[in-house]
């Protein structure tokens, strides 16, 4: 039986039906997309279902350009990190990301706090056993 090939040199897998080019513009459009939603999504929260403002459009964009660059940091530094540093690196992403975005929406800051631990623990949860399980302790892919 024949093994499948990643069209990525040393991946096997799943056939790699996108160019390189593709892969590359698809990378640097993800932060991008992402933070636009994100930034749309903390101003619609913040201003409640009321009118748009000018304030309220800064403030989804300078939101928007805040998850931009974490999230361009953390893409950039997790990987270089052992296996459970680079889990609590996204979990704590998506924990500081989730908590910021509920705070919008007039929760108590304890509330916030707590709920963005609760999604902070789960993610590193998820993301340390995928890299246990994929990766050796020097943080290389397994098979």
């Amino acid at each position: 039986m024949a093994q499948a090939t990643s069209g990525i040199p040393g991946k096997a897998g799943t056939p790699d039906i996108f160019s390189a080019r593709a892969h590359l513009a698809a990378n640097r459009a993800l932060p991008v997309v992402l933070g636009l939603v994100y930034g749309f999504w903390a101003a619609a929260n913040r201003r409640g279902g009321g009118p748009i403002t000018g304030w309220n459009v800064l403030f989804g964009f300078v939101s928007a350009l805040a998850f931009m660059a974490v999230l361009i940091g953390v893409r950039a530094v997790a990987p270089r990190l052992r296996r459970e540093l680079h889990a609590v690196a996204w979990g704590a992403f998506a924990g500081v990301a989730f908590g910021f975005i509920y705070s919008q929406t007039g929760a108590s800051v304890l509330r916030s706090a707590g709920n963005s631990l609760v999604v902070a623990a789960s993610v590193s949860a998820v993301l340390f056993y995928r890299y246990y399980t994929h990766e050796d302790a020097a943080g290389h892919r397994v098979g």
